[in-house]
């Protein structure tokens, strides 16, 4: 399993063991099973971000102490340099780079999202509005059950509760999102 997973794994371990909850409490509040919410923990499986973000807003932290271990500290503004944004790789194929980890109690997520081609696309839902703009090469969008191919230039704006995911459809490919939960 990756590293970068194992430590968020960790962060979240230690995070509960402070507040004292059970890992059923977590589960229950975040809509998962007991058992998935197990494997999360102990990074046994990646964290889809929805997840990640349901478990950040229970501990009452910002969801960049769970992935990096560090506070964001801007409350006025942030500027992240080309290729300098958190860098958190998701799964084989899957990366993502978060623009805005370092401002303080942000309404938005912003990342870029770097794909490698894959033919079938890994749903997820987490609450909130998304937008996705392609950036490079050709995505295949999945929301519900309809699929949608987006190339660069093209963007999409969706109620993430739907079961949704993107996978690349060219050898690579690069896509703006922005999810506000």
């Amino acid at each position: 399993m990756n590293e970068q997973i194992l430590q968020i794994a960790a962060r979240i371990r230690e995070m509960r063991d402070i507040l004292d909850m059970s890992q059923q409490e977590i589960a229950d509040k975040v809509g998962v099973s007991l058992d998935e919410y197990g494997k999360y923990e102990q990074g046994e499986d990646d964290i889809p971000v929805g997840v990640l973000y349901g478990v950040a807003a229970v501990f009452g932290v910002d969801p960049t102490v769970l992935m990096t271990g560090d506070t964001p500290r801007m409350d006025e503004y942030t500027i992240v340099r080309g290729g300098k944004g958190v860098k958190v790789d998701r799964y084989a194929g899957y990366s993502f780079t978060a623009l805005a980890a370092n401002f303080k109690n942000r309404d938005m997520e912003p990342m870029i999202v770097d794909l490698l081609h894959t033919e079938v696309a890994e749903l997820v839902s987490h609450p909130g509005q998304e937008f996705n703009y392609v950036l490079e090469g050709t995505i295949k969008v999945v929301i519900g059950g309809r699929e949608f191919d987006l190339h660069a230039g093209d963007s999409v704006y969706f109620n993430p509760a739907v079961p949704h995911g993107q996978r690349a459809v060219t050898e690579t490919a690069r896509f703006l999102t922005v999810i506000n939960e």
